[in-house]
């Protein structure tokens, strides 16, 4: 039995444990449904291969995959550049690391919440795209040029119908409308997009094009559909809305 003891991890030894899992969590947490997720995937797969050539002694696969390995990180940190970004954020914005002041983003959340949620119960059509790192000028070029402060009254008055500017996106830079009655692009799309208005197609257009968050109301439905990265949420709440930008926008 004394002998068995070494094996009883100390209080550092369960520190270490615990920061390590809350750490890899964290980063589980953040990188679901995203890009980051698939080459994680995509990797333990690769790895299990390369463990599967070095038992069976598969010299040129192992050579092959050694290969990979080493060359294959570079090009993940400049491929996957926006989602480590993005991660790093999220881990230095958690509670813990911040005081408790309402921040300005905090307030740009809600304003845009707000009127998104109250276009939705009206089955109001909209499309609002937030720029990120990426500039969107060039397309806001093509709607009216605007620098007003973001309000939810200010929204709900753009696309109510009959307003000259309804049908058109707005864009949003920081905390102001820099553009209303915007035109996106149309992108390629997956087969499962065929059948989508022109609002959502155009958001995954533009979503294709820049790092924007592209938020959509349908008019059919009063669903609220949200569009990043290339890829395509609907059906999303007002709750789960507030989450994604307070992730995606910088604090």
């Amino acid at each position: 039995m004394e002998q068995l003891w070494i094996f009883v991890p100390g209080w550092p030894e369960v520190l270490e444990i615990l920061l390590v899992t809350l750490l890899f969590f964290r980063i589980l947490m953040v990188i679901q449904r995203t890009r980051a997720m698939q080459i994680l995937m995509g990797l333990l797969v690769l790895v299990s291969v390369y463990l599967f050539s070095q038992l069976l002694n598969l010299e040129l696969l192992e050579y092959l995959l050694e290969t990979v390995f080493q060359y294959g990180v570079i090009a993940a940190l400049v491929v996957f550049q926006p989602e480590l970004r993005t991660a790093l954020s999220s881990l230095g914005g958690n509670r813990w690391f911040r005081d408790s002041k309402v921040r300005p983003e905090d307030l740009l959340i809600e304003k845009i919440v707000s009127a998104v949620k109250l276009l939705a119960e009206k089955n109001i059509g909209a499309i609002v795209a937030i720029e990120r790192q990426i500039s969107l000028d060039e397309y806001g070029e093509t709607g009216s040029r605007e620098k007003i402060k973001v309000s939810s009254e200010i929204l709900q008055t753009i696309f109510t119908p009959g307003s000259p500017l309804h049908d058109g996106a707005v864009v949003i830079v920081g905390d102001e409308i820099r553009s209303a009655g915007a035109i996106l692009p149309l992108g390629n799309f997956r087969m499962q997009h065929k059948k989508l208005g022109t609002r959502h197609r155009a958001a995954i257009g533009l979503s294709q094009e820049t790092d924007a968050i592209v938020i959509v109301v349908s008019e059919e439905t009063g669903r609220i559909s949200v569009a990043r990265e290339g890829s395509f949420q609907t059906g999303i709440e007002p709750s789960r809305l507030r989450e994604i930008l307070a992730h995606a926008l910088p604090g």
